[in-house]
């Protein structure tokens, strides 16, 4: 049995379709058809019906699938780590991250790695939007609280949290009852904040405040609302990582640290890749960044 056409007829299996076989791979439509064409005549049965709209296995190409799908990925995956595992980091190294953490951290990062691995050609994306690693061609994604995705496998390297801030000159309402009414507040807040948000706190006296911020600016970035908030435009919720030199410094001050879980930030990659040489010396370099997975300021 050709072991080339049979991955080509598992992977049109797995992706439901010539068309979306031949998107996910890069390879022709018209290869992959010939070389499961190939595999049939081989095998001297039918493993796909080919007169419908959909793709639809025939009964041997269901039990050829089920029986051989996982068997082909261990042989790839072994023959791919006995080359990993003796590899020096080299080639192109993609990575996607939020804005405000690539902006706040990820420069002195990257300058660290470049300078370990000049054999790597980093490029780091500072975006928003959730890049697919394998449709984006990324190795890596950071993402910030990422919800459950089989497709993606990776590890929490940092956990933050969210703070109430303003310039000094605002000051602070007095705690209150826990069943108390929230306090109105002039607030910096990002344009997607949902109607009626109320924000909780712990204080730093150690009692509790319930806002409900009253928008003096919508913004559609992080970056923006710190800014305005040094300008005393109003009290704002930003990550602790953002502003932990202006609140050092005093250009701002902290009313309280929101009442939710802590933040996490994860690095991801596809689960279908192998961690490679140059993402383990990638992750080796951001773990060392951050060796208790908590934000600290450069002096």
């Amino acid at each position: 049995m050709d072991l080339d056409a049979l991955t080509d007829f598992n992977l049109v299996a797995a992706q439901g379709g010539f068309s979306s076989a031949a998107r996910f791979s890069g390879r022709p439509k018209a290869t992959l058809s010939r070389r499961v064409a190939e595999l049939e005549q081989s095998l001297g049965v039918r493993l796909i019906d080919r007169g419908t709209h959909t793709l639809r296995l025939t009964e041997e190409g269901r039990a050829l699938h089920t029986r051989t799908e996982g068997l082909l990925a261990e042989i790839a995956e072994a023959g791919e780590a006995v080359v990993l595992g003796a590899s020096v980091p080299r080639g192109r190294l993609r990575v996607s991250a939020p804005v405000v953490f690539a902006h706040v951290a990820l420069g002195r990062i990257g300058a660290r790695f470049a300078l370990a691995y000049p054999d790597v050609q980093l490029e780091i994306v500072a975006e928003d939007r959730k890049a697919d690693p394998v449709e984006d061609g990324f190795d890596l994604v950071i993402r910030i609280d990422p919800a459950p995705d089989e497709r993606l496998v990776g590890r929490r390297f940092l956990t933050d949290e969210r703070l109430i801030v303003a310039s000094p000159g605002l000051a602070m309402p007095p705690a209150q009852a826990p069943e108390a009414d929230a306090i109105p507040v002039g607030a910096v807040v990002l344009a997607a904040m949902p109607p009626n948000r109320i924000w909780r706190m712990r204080s730093i006296d150690g009692g509790t405040l319930t806002l409900k911020p009253q928008p003096v600016l919508r913004l559609s970035s992080l970056l923006m609302a710190r800014d305005a908030t040094l300008a005393g435009a109003g009290v704002a919720l930003l990550p602790k990582l953002l502003i932990a030199d202006d609140l050092a410094a005093g250009r701002l001050i902290l009313w309280g640290v929101e009442d939710a879980p802590p933040v996490e930030i994860w690095a991801l990659q596809s689960s279908r890749r192998l961690v490679g040489a140059k993402v383990r010396a990638f992750l080796d370099v951001v773990d060392q960044s951050f060796p208790n997975k908590v934000f600290v300021p450069q002096k």
